[in-house]
């Protein structure tokens, strides 16, 4: 599922434990990224820093803040989630913020990796 031309995209960012970030990429690879798929989120993208060696980023498209908070809400919500790989993801989590921002066709183009 692809954003059309208004939308709303949410930026989060993770401040991950120490030396943590190779397994966080892992568990997010082989399965986070699968499940949001088979949710049908529209990772804008996704990985690494370039700057901190223990920090990582998740971009998702929305088509408003009511879908973003009913996805989500459904998503973390889900027996999927919840005795998939949450508790591994949030173990290798110090903390994390969200930003969400509204962006047009070109800068949502831009941002795809």
């Amino acid at each position: 599922m692809e954003c059309a031309m208004s939308r709303i995209i949410e930026i989060r960012s993770y401040n991950l434990k120490p030396g943590t970030r190779a397994d966080f990429h892992a568990i997010v690879s082989e399965r986070v990224l699968p499940m949001l798929k088979r949710w049908q989120t529209d990772v804008v993208a996704v990985g690494p820093s370039l700057q901190e060696d223990d920090s990582y980023y998740l971009m998702r498209c929305y088509a408003d803040l009511n879908d973003l908070q009913q996805q989500q809400d459904a998503f973390y919500g889900s027996d999927e989630w919840r005795q998939g790989p949450r508790e591994a993801i949030l173990a290798l989590i110090d903390s994390m913020a969200s930003v969400v921002i509204a962006v047009d066709e070109a800068t949502l183009a831009g941002l795809r990796r």
